[in-house]
């Protein structure tokens, strides 16, 4: 899916009228919750990833927001489609997808994405819960994720399911990229922000 405004992947929806949109041309504002349209309600259902054909969605889903297949996280670089995963689908088609791996006391996810289109449906909120049943069944500590300085709503999205900042690694994605790129509402994308909910 392009963005509404020029030809870049589609990683958001405007809240108010829906349309597709890249990093780059959304916009942060306040909005009163009487002003947030509710999606249309759709069926979905989450599966553990047991096929290659889901595992290629994936690296799709990936390449399309990220730019690439590898995500570094907590000074680990991890090919995503190569991880432990759940999707969650729609229709019989993947709407979105969450990969993780075991750490000593904990598990980490690794990657978080979701259709712009399918947004707002509680999809991202289920996926995460189904990462946080494993890890306590493993009898893991922490639940822990990593996003970018300026990923505003995944900031806004992990801390409302209990997630707390305790670790910023300065220019840790700037020194990635060999430079400082622009991200959301053209934040300039430098900081690695580690976050963790305590599941004990």
């Amino acid at each position: 899916m392009k963005c509404e405004l020029c030809e870049k992947d589609a990683v958001f929806n405007c809240r108010i009228c829906r349309k597709p949109l890249c990093e780059g041309h959304i916009r942060l504002q306040a909005i009163c919750t009487s002003c947030v349209k509710e999606s249309p309600h759709l069926d979905f259902r989450i599966e553990k990833v047991t096929s290659d054909k889901e595992r290629y969605r994936i690296r799709d889903f990936v390449r399309s927001y990220w730019g690439e297949e590898e995500q570094l996280t907590f000074d680990r670089k991890l090919i995503v489609a190569e991880l432990p995963a759940y999707v969650s689908k729609v229709n019989q088609e993947i709407a979105g997808f969450i990969a993780f791996t075991e750490l000593n006391d904990a598990m980490l996810i690794a990657a978080l994405g979701v259709l712009p289109r399918c947004q707002g449906q509680g999809m991202g909120k289920n996926l995460t819960g189904k990462v946080e049943t494993e890890a306590r069944k493993l009898h893991k500590n922490r639940l822990l994720v990593s996003t970018s300085n300026d990923d505003l709503p995944a900031l806004a999205f992990y801390q409302n399911l209990g997630f707390r900042i305790f670790e910023v690694k300065p220019n840790v994605i700037a020194e990635k990229h060999g430079k400082i790129l622009k991200g959301i509402a053209g934040l300039p994308v430098r900081d690695e922000l580690r976050l963790q909910k305590t599941l004990l």
